[in-house]
């Protein structure tokens, strides 16, 4: 495990919020709690329990606003869940969008106006709201948004693939990638602290594997109910929030563009810079928060198996089937895809002869990030890929492991 952590700066993240100790606005039986205690001292329940609940339970204890819903498999049943919470009162606002582009714009109106948001969508509801990805990252807006993956392509596909993943790895955001239930839980509250933080303040899309992680029951540990995160100040933003004095993006309150090109430019190009820049200062809260950006075991082997998401979970099981032959295979586990962790993966990979990337995609984006830090990144090898929908036993890897090395024949 990484356990180099900055144990003060987790001390920083949201606990000395004026409202801690405080009744929640939305629910009586909830109490505005240091997230500290909330993420590393509270004494929590064991319950066994979907991914989709898992959702519920995390938004349960956020103070959230404001959630916006639309159905798309495989995140509708969460966000039917989120309505209850609503009717139970755990929430400010609720509403079903008109479509999944529409959802997200209203996402950024409730932003604007200084409202803690947050929703969930999954494969082509991510890429018919892509065009608003940017739009939140450029306005600094600290959306929480669950992306729940499936397919995206022709022919259409309802099943667990990662490839959304890699159109939001640009988009200016926080993408962090859970690997189970309990990542999934800890992520979306996590998140939300660290994207709120004023020198950051940026969307944070929190992915999990489709049906993989939002249909499978899972032993999660839960805090107390009556724990709930402290709210959330919009006057800590870097870009005023909409009220009463401040029009909506005031940073366009004089339109650069009908002025000059030249300052247009300027602009535009400075901003997206900050934007990018800002994403990049998330790394040292996010790497106090979740106990380092990458988790690792075994570094002293020859092989390692890197990945994400559900892939790390096949993977672990490979390993010990591996084992059991007498081959010995470390892990390296990453949690956060921006920012991406390129020290920590060079550090953990400088040894390595053979490094395997097995992924739930067709692309191999996980094997092209790690081949473009790394040096001597012939030692990568891309892959299995599996894709559309199918398992990836853990034969499969000790297969290709084996093949790889020059263990196993390869079929013809």
């Amino acid at each position: 495990m990484n356990k180099k952590v900055d144990f003060e700066n987790r001390r920083i993240l949201g606990s000395k919020h004026l409202k801690i100790g405080e009744t929640s606005r939305y629910h009586k039986d909830q109490v505005y709690t240091d997230p500290h205690e909330i993420f590393f001292e509270a004494e929590t329940k064991p319950s066994f329990v979907t991914g989709s609940e898992v959702i519920r339970d995390a938004l349960k204890r956020a103070s959230l606003d404001c959630f916006v819903a639309y159905p798309i498999t495989p995140q509708s049943e969460a966000a039917a869940l989120v309505g209850e919470l609503f009717a139970e009162g755990y929430l400010g606002e609720y509403f079903r969008g008109e479509s999944e582009f529409a959802v997200m714009g209203q996402c950024a109106g409730a932003s604007f106006g200084g409202a803690r948001t947050s929703t969930t969508t999954a494969g082509p509801g991510t890429m018919r709201a892509m065009e608003n990805f940017p739009m939140w990252a450029g306005s600094r807006l600290p959306i929480q948004i669950t992306v729940t993956c499936r397919g995206i392509n022709s022919p259409l596909s309802i099943q667990p693939d990662t490839l959304e993943i890699y159109y939001l790895l640009e988009t200016g955001m926080m993408v962090w990638h859970a690997e189970s239930a309990q990542d999934l839980f800890d992520f979306i509250l996590k998140g939300i602290i660290v994207a709120e933080q004023p020198d950051v303040h940026v969307p944070i899309a929190v992915c999990c594997d489709g049906f993989f992680v939002t249909h499978t029951k899972d032993t999660v540990n839960l805090p107390p109910e009556h724990m709930v995160l402290p709210p959330y100040d919009p006057y800590r933003s870097p870009v005023p929030c909409m009220d009463m004095e401040c029009p909506p993006v005031r940073m366009m309150r004089d339109p650069f563009i009908m002025k000059s090109n030249y300052i247009h430019y300027a602009t535009h190009a400075s901003w997206q810079q900050e934007v990018h820049a800002a994403v990049d200062r998330s790394r040292k809260h996010a790497n106090a928060i979740l106990d380092g950006l990458i988790e690792t075991e075994n570094l002293d082997c020859e092989i390692l198996l890197v990945s994400s998401g559900t892939a790390v979970s096949q993977g672990r099981e490979a390993i010990r089937l591996l084992g059991k032959e007498g081959i010995d295979v470390g892990l390296v586990k990453i949690k956060t895809l921006r920012p991406f962790p390129k020290e920590e993966v060079l550090e953990a990979t400088k040894n390595a002869k053979h490094i395997i990337v097995p992924e739930f995609n067709v692309t191999g984006w996980m094997a092209r990030e790690i081949k473009s830090i790394i040096p001597n990144n012939e030692r990568v090898m891309e892959g299995p890929h599996v894709c559309g929908g199918m398992t990836m036993p853990s034969e499969v890897i000790v297969e290709e492991i084996k093949k790889h090395l020059g263990l196993a024949k390869k079929s013809d």
